[in-house]
């Protein structure tokens, strides 16, 4: 029996009920928040206006279903979005642009100078672009009340940005003006922010603020500066949004404390596995043991899924399940198939096959079109952290002139969202997977593990660099997001299992393959392991552009008849990689 057919509530989420005054609760997943906001409100007069803030939209539409199913109709339901827009943009000269300014619009409305930098202008346009981000999700008042260089990480993407700040802090800034004096389109950021410094006061008696883990500066500020009953709940082990400026608010409020530690989503089992992983946070930072109690009472399975880290782990798995299971004709994408192949930027991976090959008719995204070939465009997505980009890249290094015939195959047996039920496997990435849930959830391999934490730290400590503690604890996150939306079974790489965690009927171990030798070069040949995500956590090089240095080593080590896969493994590369290197400096082996 589900918590909503259950007239029964533990003793934390009658605590939550029967309480007033502020408070942050702190729920585990699965354990029935939403079930118990419904109740919480219920328990309020019938003449209360209530305001419930949901994550997105999806969200924000299943709460008001719900809501209305209990007859709570005192009870509105919002985005932090929509309801900026409904103060901000409604009635205004304002017109809201549908994406974020592309990287050659932002170029062309500033009329960006590179100052002799190759596609300098566009690194430029890249930057100012997160840089509004930053600044739109801050609760900062002004643009110089930021240091950008807080965001950037990457070393030549720090030095290109101390050389050029002057410039994109004025870039920013001038933006951020043609939007508010509606001379270019909005966007979605833009008005949060507007909204956020207009400080406007809501008429609401009590706010119930959902997912406060994600939520940016500019919407805490707005929350907590209401003069009513705020309620804000979330999971401080589900913030997986730093990406987008998003902080922990469930730290930061200063009100009463509570927690639902009971999850009706999985058994046991799958709680202790998650509960393990959790507490390799240990190795960053002294981290409290947290407890899990799991009372999942599924025992079907109806739905399975596959959820990956990044859509290049995804890609690469759907890719694989097809070429594995060619008579399954029904599968689903979480999100737009097509999104998964598309940067936020607009650039799509078909544009950077069409680099790779040497055809610049066939690029229709103005910013890749500028690049003479692949070392410009890495070199491009270094200066800038281009995270989407960089994946695109490593997809097509991987599969190179497969990727047409193996994404048709996938579109043809995605089915649309009205026959979802239909599908015989699920995919999705962590980020589309939250707050969801399936029967059987198999992990792809590109996630974190203790191991890979552990040679991050050392790789770190002898570079005597610090150790970015908040971006490695958001990894596991992730991973802690991904499994527990199993609601029976979960199939986990055995390389990502904790130690301590056996086998159950609810935990299959996925046993890790080996990768033979390669032998000689085949044209287009797919990889057997995911090796570019794993490097990217420990390595740049598996990303960084060719060196004369590097070709040179390239060729010594091939002309000593050196192992592909050795090869691979000494440069810190794919094997992919290496042998689309070797083919640019005319080596072909039949």
């Amino acid at each position: 029996m589900s918590k909503e057919s259950s007239p029964i509530f533990t003793n934390e989420q009658n605590t939550i009920i029967q309480s007033t005054g502020d408070i942050a609760i702190n729920a585990v997943a699965g354990s029935g928040k939403t079930t118990t906001l419904i109740q919480y409100a219920a328990k309020q007069p019938s003449s209360s206006r209530i305001l419930y803030i949901a994550f997105n939209k999806s969200v924000k539409l299943d709460a008001a279903r719900k809501f209305a199913e209990h007859q709570l109709h005192n009870v509105r339901v919002e985005t932090a979005h929509s309801l900026a827009f409904n103060y901000i943009v409604k009635g205004s000269n304002y017109k809201v642009k549908a994406q974020s300014f592309k990287t050659h619009e932002i170029t062309e409305l500033l009329n960006l100078n590179g100052d002799g930098e190759k596609h300098g202008e566009y690194v430029v346009a890249n930057h100012i672009n997160k840089f509004i981000a930053y600044f739109c999700n801050s609760d900062k008042a002004r643009v110089q009340d930021l240091n950008y260089l807080d965001t950037v990480t990457d070393e030549k993407a720090n030095q290109f940005v101390k050389r050029f700040y002057t410039y994109i802090e004025k870039g920013t800034r001038v933006l951020l003006s043609k939007m508010d004096k509606a001379e270019i389109e909005i966007i979605h950021d833009f008005y949060l922010k507007k909204f956020q410094l207009a400080n406007i006061q809501l008429p609401y008696d009590c706010i119930l603020f959902d997912e406060g883990q994600d939520a940016s500066p500019a919407m805490l500020h707005v929350f907590m500066q209401q003069q009513c009953v705020k309620v804000i709940v979330g999971d401080t082990h589900q913030q997986i949004y730093g990406w987008r400026y998003a902080v922990n608010s469930l730290e930061k409020v200063k009100c009463k404390k509570l927690s639902l530690s009971t999850s009706f989503r999985f058994p046991q089992s799958i709680a202790n596995l998650a509960c393990s992983v959790l507490y390799w946070k240990n190795q960053l930072t002294a981290t409290k043991p947290l407890s899990i109690k799991g009372q999942g009472l599924t025992n079907t399975i109806k739905t399975k899924a596959i959820i990956a880290r990044t859509n290049l782990g995804l890609l690469l798995k759907a890719i694989e399940f097809v070429t594995k299971q060619p008579k399954i004709n029904h599968l689903y994408f979480e999100g737009n198939i097509n999104s998964y192949t598309y940067a936020d930027d607009g650039a799509s991976l078909y544009d950077v096959l069409s680099l790779y090959n040497n055809k610049k008719t066939g690029i229709r995204d103005k910013l890749i079109a500028q690049m003479k070939d692949i070392d410009e465009l890495e070199e491009y997505i270094e200066k800038t952290e281009d995270i989407q980009l960089g994946m695109m890249l490593s997809i097509v290094n991987e599969y190179g002139n497969r990727i047409p015939s193996l994404l048709n195959t996938l579109k043809e047996k995605h089915t649309g969202d009205g026959d979802r039920s239909k599908a015989q496997m699920i995919f999705s990435t962590v980020h589309r997977a939250k707050g969801m849930e399936y029967d059987e959830v198999e992990l792809a391999e590109d996630f974190i593990s203790e191991g890979k934490l552990i040679k991050q730290k050392i790789a770190q400590q002898s570079k005597q660099e610090p150790l970015n503690i908040t971006k490695l604890n958001e990894e596991i996150n992730l991973l802690y997001v991904a499994l527990t939306r199993a609601k029976f079974k979960l199939k986990i790489p055995e390389q990502m299992l904790p130690q301590e965690t056996p086998a159950s009927v609810h935990i299959h171990i996925l046993k890790q393959v080996k990768e033979e030798n390669s032998g000689p070069i085949q044209k287009n040949s797919a990889p057997k392991s995911y090796t570019v995500a794993d490097k990217r956590l420990v390595s740049k090089a598996a990303y960084q552009p060719w060196t004369p240095e590097l070709d040179d080593k390239l060729r010594i080590l091939f002309d000593m008849q050196s192992d592909i896969a050795d090869i691979a493994k000494e440069m810190g590369r794919t094997k992919t990689a290496i042998e689309s290197r070797l083919k640019r400096l005319n080596y072909f082996t039949a």
